[in-house]
């Protein structure tokens, strides 16, 4: 785990010790790229950040600034496990999880049996458990399927699983800001995609936890794991689950101070780094310990990386 995450365990990390080679396998193409199904935004100038207080001084959600970005494609859902499937199936690809032999899942998903094998916890999040044999297919572990959840966005992905999938659909993964633009929903300043206020009349818009962290979780919200990614109302744009649900990798390279004084329009993260940018927040986010379902939040992971709450959607150039 990374230093700046140690306090919030959002995001775990297999380290520059287990760092392998970003993926390069030549994959063979898809039936080209379709923007079926993808919905055309705009574009255009918005304010991107939050200076409220609410964020952590080391994500550098802020200040807020305004950037302008060009028109692009966005697909309304989080890649599914049944398009991930299918993506596997023509290739022949193989995700870092497998490759490694484990990922991390959270310990209350972990089953009994498995529980009694488990060789490693994450000191700073005991919630993180590398279970042997976790994976894309199996989330929780061998004895899990993803057969009931095809509906689910795909998990135990690295940023270099995502963004294989995005080579071979001939789309790619969004930008920071091109994701928040996105996620805002042609709302300014907002701390959700819907609003200011987390309930709506009394109910839920995104998959978060309820309770007690990470012991107890009533699942108000109607889910305690993934949830399908047509869950919830959609936003503005029309998109579903920027808020919850499971982390999304975006193209940047993580950087705290780099949107300071990078260009106003389509603005990137830094050249290189050791970490990429996810947005959105996840099934397990909580205010009590980390209320980073906001619209301007973000966290980091290693390109290798994969959790049982991070996976990923596409965009296209327009």
């Amino acid at each position: 785990m990374k230093n700046n995450e140690s306090s919030c365990g959002c995001s775990v990390s297999r380290g520059a010790e287990a760092f392998i080679e970003r993926v390069e396998e030549v994959l063979a193409p898809g039936s080209g790229m379709s923007k079926e199904g993808m919905i055309l935004l705009p574009g255009g100038e918005f304010l991107m950040g939050e200076e409220s207080g609410e964020g952590f001084p080391q994500d550098g959600e802020g200040p807020v600034r305004a950037f302008t970005i060009d028109p692009f494609y966005i697909d309304p859902y989080a890649v599914t496990n049944e398009q991930f499937r299918h993506f596997v199936e023509a290739t022949g690809y193989v995700t870092e999880a497998e490759k490694f032999g484990w990922s991390y899942v959270f310990h209350l998903f972990v089953s009994d049996e498995l529980k009694e094998n488990v060789d490693g916890v994450v000191s700073n999040a005991p919630w993180w458990w590398k279970v042997d044999g976790a994976n894309w297919r199996q989330p929780e572990g061998p004895g899990s399927s993803i057969e009931s959840r095809m509906d689910h966005p795909v998990v135990h992905v690295s940023w270099n699983d995502a963004n294989a999938y995005c080579r071979w659909s001939g789309k790619r993964l969004p930008t920071e800001a091109e994701w928040e633009f996105a996620a805002r929903g042609g709302l300014e300043r907002k701390r959700y995609p819907w609003g200011d206020t987390l309930l709506v009349e009394g109910q839920y818009r995104c998959n978060i936890w309820q309770g007690l962290f990470p012991k107890v979780n009533h699942a108000s919200d109607g889910y305690a794991g993934t949830a399908p990614v047509n869950a919830y109302e959609p936003n503005g744009f029309g998109l579903y689950n920027v808020s919850g649900n499971v982390w999304e990798w975006c193209e940047d390279w993580f950087s705290a101070d780099h949107h300071r004084s990078t260009s106003s329009h389509n603005p990137k993260g830094p050249a290189k780094g050791t970490a990429k940018t996810l947005k959105g927040g996840s099934y397990l986010c909580h205010k009590s310990y980390c209320n980073r379902y906001r619209v301007a939040a973000r966290i980091s992971n290693t390109p290798n990386s994969s959790t049982g709450h991070m996976g990923f959607r596409c965009v296209a150039d327009a």
